[in-house]
């Protein structure tokens, strides 16, 4: 076995843009299987970058996230974002049974039954920015509305709440530095799950076709207690949203940045779905790192022993652009004969909407190119504004025009 290199300090920066995370570039590099303190928490972390060790550690079950609630390790943040009993801190098969309660409502059958509505909110979107005339702010205008309504109307929430859960889920999903935003956080926590509870309430008493209804009616069922069920909620409705947002804005940034690649899409719409797979590989979405795993026994990961009770990371990151992998990595190309990205995690805690973002993301690039071919930024890429202290990146506006 290999010895590790010393113990490095990793402070999260907010980078701009499409700036790849220097630090985890140089584990990825130099160190892939990296001893890491991180800003808050306690002692050291194991941090892993390649390709095929990620798949690895999110796959054994000798990695345990039910493992992580209590445990003392070193993080990103102050508090912890999902509610507790989510689907995030559950092993098989008590994930599995948490998981199956939504496994319709997102299977790709049902996902291309949305995507209709899908077209018809995003071309509502671009009539109204048009209406009002260039230049227009996409993410506020379009990019933002977009994945909010297509979550709230799949889960339930009635449209006039639809702003109320933004402001939890912009407030939840945040890095957290001080305990002054921490305690915003966790009072946000508090706030959603309360919300959801009462609407939970109203579900009970009067059903709809929807999904919190079927999340209530699995909980009358006794497949999921009360908790599991807000969890979950809270869960599809941040992510459904702040992920999308995000992702989907960081592809139009990308496109509006890389003018053969619109000009590609505007000549070949229907290469929208290769595109998106691309971008989802290239574009580094988050900030720092997502939740850990508990070692529960001593396994050897990439030579490097890691003991029982320590806290691994893993970096979706850095797998996507293993050279190892994805031959010349920093290069766009939707083109690639395969693209096993790990964009939405491996293993059982992969993503559990993938087809429903997939479809929103191809939906929107596909509308944007049809309905606006001249599209481009009307500010200088320098004068895009970018957030500080969030967990998914993506810009605040993009001030477009056509």
């Amino acid at each position: 076995m290999t010895v590790p290199c010393p113990v490095r300090h990793y402070e999260v920066q907010d980078l701009t843009g499409l700036r790849f995370d220097p630090f985890l570039a140089d584990l990825l590099n130099d160190e892939p299987v990296a001893r890491v303190r991180l800003p808050h928490g306690d002692g050291d972390t194991w941090v892993v970058t390649r390709y095929h060790d990620v798949k690895f550690v999110t796959s054994d079950p000798r990695f345990s996230r039910a493992a992580v609630p209590g445990a003392s390790f070193s993080k990103m943040t102050r508090h912890a974002v999902p509610l507790d009993q989510a689907v995030s801190f559950a092993d098989p098969p008590e994930h599995a049974r948490i998981r199956g309660v939504v496994g319709k409502a997102f299977a790709k059958s049902t996902v291309d039954g949305l995507r209709p509505e899908a077209e018809q909110r995003v071309h509502d979107l671009i009539d109204a920015m048009v209406r009002d005339g260039a230049p227009g702010e996409l993410v506020r205008r379009v990019t933002s509305p977009f994945p909010v309504a297509m979550i709230g109307t799949v889960l339930g929430v009635p449209p006039e709440d639809w702003p109320l859960t933004v402001d939890w889920a912009q407030t939840v999903l945040s890095v957290a530095r001080d305990q002054q935003a921490a305690d915003r956080a966790v009072a946000a926590k508090a706030a959603v799950g309360a919300y959801f509870r009462d609407l939970a309430a109203q579900r009970r008493a009067e059903p709809r076709d929807d999904l919190l209804t079927t999340l209530v009616s699995a909980q009358d069922e006794g497949i999921i207690n009360e908790a599991e069920m807000l969890a979950l909620t809270v869960l599809l409705q941040s992510n459904g949203w702040h992920a999308v947002r995000n992702n989907s804005s960081m592809m139009v940034y990308t496109l509006l940045t890389h003018p053969r690649l619109w000009d590609r899409l505007r000549a070949e719409p229907a290469a929208a779905p290769r595109v998106v797979e691309e971008l989802l590989r290239f574009i580094p979405h988050k900030s720092g790192l997502g939740q850990p795993r508990i070692a529960t026994e001593d396994v050897e990961v990439g030579g490097v022993l890691v003991r029982a009770g320590e806290a691994v990371y893993v970096s979706y990151l850095t797998a996507n652009r293993d050279e190892r992998v994805f031959p010349d990595p920093e290069r766009i190309d939707i083109d690639r004969p395969d693209v096993p990205h790990l964009a939405f995690g491996y293993g059982p805690h992969y993503c559990m909407a993938p087809a429903l973002a997939r479809m929103e993301s191809e939906v929107l690039l596909t509308a944007l190119v049809r309905r606006l071919p001249e599209l481009r930024l009307a500010v200088p890429v320098e004068q895009v504004p970018w957030p500080t202290g969030c967990l998914i990146r993506g810009p605040v506006e993009l001030p477009v025009t056509w």
